[in-house]
């Protein structure tokens, strides 16, 4: 068994951590948070007070943490995991994050002799705490084979997506359709309820259809249709506003990098910045249906 540390102990890598647990391993976490380091706590991941604390002798480094911005601070910083880890440690990089910052830490790490990989996720709080997780790993192959060891008991899927940051750009890829898939179920959910069509009735159809997604099974954005949908808890977070127009942003940005038109992803971008400005970030991203139905309304902003 492997000594880990882990840093960011969220809603994601809380239950992750917890399952490396469950594997058998030895994980040392720290969170900014103190809160979620005694919920990781009370799952079994010994607690931390610092990124340095949290890698020390760790065969295996995890991170997962909101943005690029924090993954810069707590891999480039003073006391951050390139400063204070081993070059023995193997580090895996679970956030998901811009490719400029995903580069700049596999051209850091190589030059300081670490093996590095990034290893975004797919599946959500319920697939983190289900151990379901798909994984997208890219990076060296070497360093690949090996972090798929150490990421399986958090996994229903280990996928090499090939050299450095094409982990973190099949994430951007796939969440970019998925919030896509996410508007066009609102869209279908409203109107045939509106024309008195029997919601689970519609479901059944579509399910079985063309019009047939990963959302639509289990993202359904009216309630008593689906049971993992957050519309059956007042849109609750499963995956929030906040966190989607994060993720569908850093596709709009590899798009101007490539040159690549994202017409419709602009505009699913639009409505998720719509529920931030009427101070809902924190809410369910499902609750874009709002928006499509009328019960929110928002203020022009121009």
């Amino acid at each position: 068994m492997a000594a880990v540390g882990w840093i960011g102990l969220g809603n994601m890598g809380g239950p992750m951590a917890a399952n490396l647990v469950k594997a058998g391993h030895t994980v040392r976490g720290y969170d900014v948070v103190p809160a979620a380091v005694e919920a990781a706590a009370a799952a079994g991941v010994e607690p931390a007070g610092s990124v340095a604390e949290a890698v020390a002798g760790a065969d295996v480094v995890f991170t997962m943490l909101p943005k690029g911005e924090h993954s810069r601070a707590v891999y480039l910083g003073e006391d951050g995991i390139f400063a204070a880890a081993s070059t023995d440690t193997l580090i895996v990089e679970s956030s998901t994050i811009d490719i400029e910052t995903a580069q700049l830490l596999h051209d850091t790490a190589a030059g300081a002799g670490f093996r590095f990989v990034d290893a975004p996720v797919s599946g959500g709080i319920s697939g983190a705490a289900a151990a379901t997780l798909t994984f997208m790993v890219g990076g060296e192959p070497g360093a690949v084979q090996e972090a798929a060891g150490y990421i399986e008991p958090m996994a229903g899927n280990v996928i090499a997506t090939g050299g450095p940051t094409t982990g973190e750009a099949a994430k951007i890829c796939n969440n970019l359709m998925l919030f896509i898939n996410m508007a066009g179920t609102a869209e279908g959910a409203v109107l045939a309820d509106r024309l008195g069509l029997d919601r689970k009735v519609f479901w059944d159809i579509a399910s079985v259809s063309s019009g047939d997604s990963w959302a639509l099974r289990t993202w359904y954005p009216l309630p008593d249709v689906v049971p993992t949908a957050a519309a059956n808890n007042d849109f609750a977070p499963t995956f929030t506003a906040e966190l989607a127009n994060k993720d569908i942003t850093l596709a709009l940005q590899a798009a101007e990098g490539t040159g690549t038109p994202l017409r419709v992803g602009a505009q699913v971008q639009e409505l998720l910045q719509q529920l931030l400005d009427a101070g809902q970030g924190g809410r369910d991203c499902t609750m874009i249906v709002q928006l499509v139905d009328g019960r929110l309304e928002v203020t022009d902003q121009a």
